[in-house]
């Protein structure tokens, strides 16, 4: 049975006062209750927004494989703290979410934890090696219904491969996410190809390895009439040529992390692979042209990208370590910081890149609505005056790779609302 809610003295995205009713999961009533219901839990969300809940699209959560970096309950925590309600969990898992078997056990660890929606990401390929065809349809009938596919961590760098995938998924509405990296073109790279990579001496990925995927993917869709998602996009060409491809009609998506919103390839100088992330850390230039990007809607969603790892793959050598780092626990912040504390982005364009845009990618069809009565109580309520020092001791994930440890970010996650269950409710 869901709590009965009453959260009170909040203000909407829109700018609009409200005190909201919640019973039995859904927004009863928004304004029209001059106090609380006797008996009912109250949450004050004074100086505080209310947003409809976060959507993630890209999450890793290591289970089942690798459950001593992360569980689907551990990062399900890690999610609501967040401001999460719905995460996709990524096929990279051992064994691969490649069939219905894996999907449905991933899908019903995420039903027993119940913290969170936990929509499984099917792979393209049978063991994300990128030649045979995973087994797609029995994945989108099976009781995940999987609607979102991809090998992200490795690229389906096969164009005929590729091609299948797209004509696939048509049948069905789904959609291709793209790990957008040239292979022959990053063998061995460690860092982002430029100044810093060539003055650490370390191997560099040169953002041509990724542009040219997105260019011969897009070209791809469009000649299929498919839908394409392209996965943490992080240079400014690829920005570009995906407003070409919007520019005229062509069914495509794309996704931006808040690291590579806030962070550069300067942070490799500390050689603290806590930095090495998959695909790499980009130039100032590149981090003001996804900003841009992101405002403007050529980009359309952020998306965490949570890669947590255990603790031995990441403090050793640089060349080393495992790509990857944390992103649920402090991704409203980030975007707070870089988006709307520069004056590029509202909140209202907030709830739309976090919660109604990846819902609608993803086909989830219970999330990213607009706060409202008869509405599913879905919500994050956020203090984004308040600040807080991010601190890896304190994350809920069982991991503690995050490159913001010490850092002082705006924005306090106050409560996560999911189905009407506060999942997490911060300091008062």
């Amino acid at each position: 049975m869901s709590e009965k809610l009453f959260i009170k003295n909040g203000t909407l995205a829109n700018g609009t006062k409200a005190d909201i009713s919640i019973s039995d999961g859904i927004i009863t009533s928004i304004n029209t209750l001059p106090s609380a219901p006797e008996g009912v839990k109250v949450i004050d969300a004074k100086h505080c927004l209310i947003l409809p809940g976060l959507v993630d699209l890209h999450t890793h959560l290591r289970e089942p494989g690798k459950e001593s970096a992360e569980t689907v309950l551990s990062g399900s925590l890690a999610a609501a703290k967040g401001g999460y309600v719905a995460v996709s969990a990524m096929a990279n898992t051992t064994p691969v979410a490649d069939n219905a078997s894996v999907v449905e056990h991933v899908y019903r660890l995420g039903q027993k934890a119940g913290i969170v929606d936990v929509f499984p990401v099917g792979a393209v390929t049978q063991g994300l090696v990128g030649e045979n065809l995973a087994d797609i349809g029995a994945m989108a009938n099976s009781d995940a219904r999987v609607r979102v596919f991809s090998d992200d961590g490795n690229c389906v760098s096969d164009p005929l491969v590729m091609r299948h995938a797209l004509e696939y998924v048509k049948g069905f509405d789904g959609v291709i996410a793209q790990h957008a990296q040239e292979p022959r073109l990053t063998h061995g790279a460690q860092m982002n190809e430029g100044i810093v990579s060539s003055q650490l001496g370390l191997k560099g990925w040169p953002a041509i390895a990724e542009e040219a995927i997105i260019a011969r993917d897009i070209l791809l869709a469009d000649f299929l009439q498919a839908r394409l998602h392209i996965c943490h996009v992080t240079t400014a060409g690829g920005v570009e040529i995906i407003r070409w491809a919007k520019a005229r009609g062509i069914s495509v998506t794309a996704e931006v992390t808040p690291h590579h919103l806030l962070l550069t390839d300067e942070s490799a100088r500390s050689y603290d692979a806590v930095y090495k992330v998959n695909p790499p850390l980009r130039t100032e230039k590149d981090v003001m042209a996804l900003r841009a990007g992101l405002a403007e809607g050529i980009i359309d969603i952020v998306a965490t990208d949570h890669a947590p790892h255990a603790t031995e793959s990441k403090e050793c050598e640089w060349q080393e370590a495992s790509f990857g780092m944390l992103g649920l626990e402090t991704a409203l912040p980030i975007v707070n910081q870089t988006m709307v504390q520069t004056g590029l982005m509202s909140w209202e364009q907030v709830a739309v890149r976090m919660s109604t845009a990846p819902a609608q990618i993803g086909r989830y069809e219970n999330h990213g609505h607009e706060i409202a009565v008869g509405a599913k109580a879905h919500m994050t309520v956020i203090n984004p005056t308040a600040t807080h020092r991010v601190d890896r001791d304190l994350v809920l994930s069982r991991s503690r790779n995050t490159p913001f440890h010490g850092l002082e970010l705006p924005g306090v996650i106050m409560a996560t609302v999911f189905g009407g269950r506060v999942t997490y409710e911060g300091n008062k």
